[in-house]
């Protein structure tokens, strides 16, 4: 499944604007407006356990009534996002739609359904498949190989295989309509759901007149105004291995942020270190170590661009970051057991900085 092109620009062009926007993210944004402002804004954080993962939210607000109120309306938000998308809930909207696969039926969706589907198809097209939220039967195969710790039967993975193709999901935009065309589909938005959930929490937040806002989906982010008198958010880089510390820090705002690794999911099968992350093409889990941290327009965007990328690799994954407006990347790696950082173009935009 597919969608839209990016309006092109050239690349230099483009980086310049880029750049400019990342300029924005720290100063050109309302927290400076708002310094002179005579109301005292006090910290609050909530958090609780959503879509499997824990959600967090961290802002500022004028009392506590307000802030219990914003917060209690951005969960309620982000709880009916998952009876849409969760492909847990055996009632949720997306698994309805799985089970009419293969059956010829157009199947009207929600609003939330469509915009992430079409987000998914766009991401799908850029990346050759490699981003593909078909990509189900194999990451059931590999939730049940975890818990059993033994190897999916070359049988099974053959058949996972087969039901996988974003190009199976058909989108009629004119009626608001999806067809699944494969028999044995299953659609996972596990790498782009939190994304858009976090995007939608932060904006209701917006709404409740909370804009110095974090919204924490598990490593998910969406950033908005910075904390009074701070130029952005800060946000530590994920580095490779789960007990290391962050490798750099950005302070950054009014964007989405993203990492993909497997430094705590992952299961060793005869002798070979597989990641919880699928590769589409293959219906294996990936075996190359790797972090990828997105900074992109909105949490969607960076949520499903990190999965994209660490499918592809190091080399195919910064093309693709690169020909994407709104998107950067540092991707940390293995190499013969030195662990290295790189990063795409569009980082020099951003400074890093001390923890």
């Amino acid at each position: 499944m597919k969608t839209r092109k990016p309006p092109h620009l050239s690349s230099l062009i483009y980086r310049g604007l880029f750049c400019a926007l990342a300029v924005g993210m720290v100063l050109l944004n309302p927290a400076f407006a708002e310094e002179n402002s005579p109301v005292s804004l006090e910290r609050f954080e909530f958090e609780q356990p959503q879509m499997g993962v824990k959600f967090k939210l961290l802002f500022y607000a004028i009392d506590e009534k307000t802030a219990n109120f914003a917060a209690n309306a951005a969960f309620a938000q982000i709880a009916a996002l998952d009876q849409k998308l969760s492909d847990y809930n055996p009632q949720s909207e997306l698994n309805r739609l799985s089970r009419t696969a293969g059956r010829g039926e157009k199947v009207a969706v929600s609003d939330d359904l469509w915009q992430v589907l079409v987000a998914a198809e766009q991401i799908s097209q850029q990346s050759a498949g490699a981003f593909d939220v078909t990509v189900g039967p194999a990451v059931r195969l590999w939730r049940r190989a975890r818990r059993s710790q033994k190897m999916p039967s070359v049988e099974r993975l053959e058949q996972a295989r087969q039901a996988i193709g974003y190009r199976f999901i058909e989108l009629d935009p004119e009626r608001q309509e999806v067809e699944l065309t494969q028999p044995g589909m299953q659609l996972d938005l596990g790498a782009i759901a939190k994304g858009y959930a976090a995007d939608r929490a932060l904006q209701v937040l917006k709404e409740h007149g909370i804009g110095r806002a974090m919204v924490d989906a598990s490593g998910d982010l969406a950033l908005g105004t910075p904390p009074p008198g701070q130029p952005g958010w800060r946000i530590g880089i994920a580095p490779l291995a789960a007990d290391a510390p962050p490798s750099r820090y950005y302070e950054l705002s009014h964007c989405g942020v993203a990492t993909s690794g497997d430094a705590w999911q992952f299961v060793e099968l005869e002798g070979k270190r597989y990641s919880h992350i699928v590769d589409p093409h293959t219906a294996l889990g990936l075996t190359e170590r790797s972090s990828v941290t997105i900074i992109a327009k909105n949490g969607m965007l960076a949520d499903s661009l990190a999965s994209a990328v660490s499918v592809l690799g190091l080399q195919r994954g910064l093309e693709l970051v690169d020909s994407i407006p709104d998107a950067a990347a540092v991707i940390v790696i293995d190499d013969e057991g030195k662990t290295v950082t790189h990063a795409s173009k569009r980082m020099a935009c951003f400074k890093a900085v001390e923890n």
